[in-house]
C-alpha cells in the first residue's frame, strides 16, 4: 500500500478502492486550520480524479477526531467587517463540505471527540462509526457563535429535528454509544476497533459494482428523493444505465455460480 504524506493531512491509497484520510495534528486535537484545509482541499481533488476510487474513510490520529474550526483567530478578528468574515467562513465549510461531493461512500471513523464543525465534517460522510466513549458535540452558543457548517442542516438530516433542537440549543455532548441510539452514528464500538470497524465496511463498499454505488449515492444525496414519484423516475433512468454494464453480468454470473463477483466498473 501506498502513502502520500503531508504535515497535517495522511492519505493513504489501498489496493481495494479504498482511501483513508487521517487529520494528523493530535497536539491540537486535530483543530481544522488553514493548512490542514489546504491539504484537504488538495488531498479531495486527487480522490475526485482517481477512477479507480471506491470508498473514502475519514479519522483522526491520537485521542481526537477533530476538535472543529481553529477559533484562535477570532478573537482577535472580532473587530472585522461582517462581508470579509462571511467570505472566509464560506470557503471554509465549503471546503470542508466538498467531501459530500465525491461519488462514492465516504465514511467517518469518529476515534475521538469530534466537535463543533468536525462533528459536522463526520455528519457530511455517508457513514459514521464512533469510538463509544467519544464525545460529540457541537457547542457553538456556549461561545457565543450561531452553528457552522451546514449544521443546523446536517444534524436535523441524520438525527431529526428533536435531537437537533437540544444539541445546538444546549451545546451538550453526548458519547458515542448514546449517538447510536439516536442514529446520530450506525455504530459504536470501543475505541480500538474504529479503524478497523470503518475499513471493514469501507472494504465491503469497495467488493460492490462501482456504476451502481455511485448511482446509488447519488439517489440518496442531500436526504434522498423529495418523493416516492421522483425515485421512480430516477430508478427507472439509472436502473437501466446498470442492466446495460458488462457489471450486471459479472454479478449474475457470479451468483450463479456461487462465488464472489469482481467488478470492474464497465
Amino acid at each position: 500500500m501506498s502513502e502520500a504524506r503531508s504535515d497535517v493531512l495522511l492519505v493513504d491509497r489501498r489496493p481495494d478502492g479504498v482511501a483513508v484520510l487521517t487529520l494528523n495534528d493530535p497536539d491540537r486535537r486535530n483543530a481544522m486550520s488553514d493548512a490542514m484545509t489546504e491539504a484537504w482541499t488538495a488531498a479531495l481533488a486527487g480522490l475526485r480524479a482517481d477512477a479507480g476510487l471506491r470508498c473514502v474513510v475519514v479519522t483522526g490520529a491520537g485521542s481526537a477526531f477533530t476538535s472543529g474550526g481553529d477559533l484562535s483567530w477570532l478573537a482577535e478578528k472580532n473587530a472585522v467587517a461582517v462581508p470579509a468574515l462571511r467570505d472566509r467562513m464560506l470557503a471554509f465549510y465549503r471546503a470542508w463540505l466538498a467531501i459530500r461531493d465525491l461519488e462514492v461512500p465516504t465514511i467517518a471513523a469518529v476515534n475521538g471527540h469530534a466537535v463543533g464543525a468536525g462533528l459536522a465534517l463526520a455528519l457530511a460522510c455517508d457513514l459514521r462509526y464512533a469510538a463509544d466513549d467519544a464525545k460529540l458535540l457541537v457547542p457553538f452558543t456556549a461561545l457565543g457563535l450561531h452553528p457552522g457548517m451546514a449544521t443546523t442542516w446536517l444534524l436535523p438530516e441524520v438525527a431529526g429535528l428533536p435531537l437537533a433542537r437540544e444539541l445546538l440549543f444546549t451545546g451538550r455532548a453526548v458519547t458515542g454509544t448514546e449517538a447510536e441510539r439516536h442514529g446520530l452514528v450506525n455504530r459504536a464500538v470501543p475505541r480500538d476497533r474504529v479503524l478497523a470497524e470503518a475499513l471493514s465496511v469501507a472494504g465491503t463498499i469497495a467488493t460492490r459494482a462501482p456504476i451502481a454505488t455511485r448511482l446509488t449515492k447519488v439517489a440518496l444525496a442531500n436526504g434522498g428523493h423529495p418523493d416516492m414519484e421522483t425515485a421512480l423516475r430516477w430508478e427507472s433512468l439509472a436502473q437501466p444505465v446498470t442492466m446495460a454494464s458488462r457489471d450486471m453480468l459479472v454479478g449474475i454470473r457470479a451468483q450463479q455460480e456461487k462465488r464472489p463477483p469482481e467488478f470492474t466498473g464497465e
